[in-house]
């Protein structure tokens, strides 16, 4: 219902902008079409970017757990059950964290270093994964600026073209050229700072994601320590 509520919302807003001849929506559709050829690839680094980022942000989503909740369940099992408990309670959660865990687990009976070795080389794994596809975004951050300043530097060219098929300096010729120009410029650092916004967020989030999974590490190798000493 909250997902309902969110979209209706959104799609109001929509239809309103759309209704208002003067809107933001007819003055981006006006700025665009007068922004020339590189607008286009502009508009493709942004619905990349964009793409790319949802992908991430539902990822992440999904990454997202209680880990001491997690932890204080898989210590339980660690008592009550053994081994074989705490990796059914890993093999039931869903995360980077209940997955390092499970890749410990299976080494338990190796011992200690041995289960030290699977979570660090495993932590790596789901480290690459949570950070798939930040390339890209970075890609389209450093691409969507240097489009629109080569669309700027044409823009320029053609301004000073139509001064010398005029053989005077008009300012309305040049004032004319020169916005057009700088459209593309416009254009290209909003679309670099709206994908700068999801990366800066999605490596705060992979960050506290690692955090995580390096505390809860060292717990589940002390809680192994510890049910060493209790069997012994």
């Amino acid at each position: 219902m909250e997902f309902t509520g969110i979209f209706s919302s959104i799609f109001n807003v929509i239809a309103q902008t759309t209704a208002d001849s003067g809107g933001a929506l007819n003055w981006l559709t006006e700025k665009f079409e007068a922004g020339g050829g590189f607008m286009y690839p502009i508009l493709a680094a942004l619905v990349l970017g964009l793409a790319f980022s949802i992908e991430r942000l539902w990822t992440l989503s999904r990454a997202r757990v209680n880990t001491k909740q997690f932890i204080v369940k898989v210590k339980r099992a660690l008592d009550e059950g053994g081994v074989q408990a705490a990796m059914d309670v890993c093999a039931n959660t869903r995360g980077p964290v209940a997955s390092v865990f499970h890749a410990g687990l299976l080494r338990a009976e190796e011992g200690l270093e041995a289960a030290e070795k699977a979570i660090i080389s495993y932590g790596g794994i789901e480290m690459s994964f949570l950070e798939r596809g930040l390339i890209w975004i970075s890609t389209f951050i450093t691409i969507a600026p240097m489009l629109g300043f080569t669309g700027t530097v044409q823009g320029m060219i053609a301004a000073f073209d139509a001064i010398k098929e005029a053989a005077q300096i008009s300012p309305a010729i040049v004032a004319e050229g020169i916005s057009i120009a700088l459209l593309t410029t416009l254009f290209g650092l909003v679309v670099a700072m709206i994908l700068q916004v999801f990366y800066n967020y999605f490596v705060s989030r992979i960050d506290r994601l690692v955090g995580d999974m390096e505390e809860s590490s060292i717990e589940l190798i002390d809680a192994l320590y510890e049910l060493k000493i209790h069997k012994k």
